[in-house]
């Protein structure tokens, strides 16, 4: 085999679909690959995400066994940042109004917008919501104290989710 012929299996294999050609002609072995802008995961690199994952898997699974047999229930160990839980306080319940971070301050370095004990007026902004890199202000839709504030700053909450108790 020539270097014109080498050429032209190198054109052929470029202009075709192939990923990968392989030619043994007596004791010749010629290998082309086309780089297609596939990702290429190295196998022993695979094989330790794989088995990481299996090992946090596994990590989890005893956790559940272990508390399952203690009586306790496994949801509550299985959460890294557990939501912090619901008081069973009365009042009127502001919820989030979408999926996103719950900011309880207009930047870091001001004072929250509410404190528990305040006085609110309806329309008054109790916190802000992070969704999509769009700032939401949460508005107070009853006029009343802040009894509670139920997620942290900086939490992920859910729509629908309280935020704030209003009495």
């Amino acid at each position: 085999m020539n270097i014109n012929e080498i050429m032209q299996l190198i054109d052929k294999v470029s202009d075709s679909e192939l990923n990968e050609f392989v030619l043994e002609e007596g004791n010749l072995k010629l290998t082309l690959k086309a780089n297609r802008g596939m990702a290429v995961i190295e196998e022993p690199k695979a094989l330790e995400a794989v088995m990481e994952q299996r090992k946090v898997e596994e990590k989890q699974a005893e956790v559940v066994e272990k508390t399952e047999i203690v009586g306790m229930p496994p949801a509550i160990l299985k959460e890294e940042n557990p939501v912090k839980q619901e008081k069973q306080v009365e009042g009127n319940v502001i919820k989030s109004p979408l999926v996103g971070t719950f900011y309880a301050a207009p930047a870091e370095d001001k004072p929250p917008f509410v404190s528990i004990g305040d006085q609110v007026k309806k329309g008054q902004v109790i916190g802000i919501v992070e969704a999509m890199k769009l700032m939401n202000e949460v508005e107070s839709e009853f006029d009343g104290t802040v009894l509670d504030i139920v997620v942290n700053n900086g939490d992920m909450v859910e729509f629908g989710q309280p935020l704030v108790i209003i009495g």
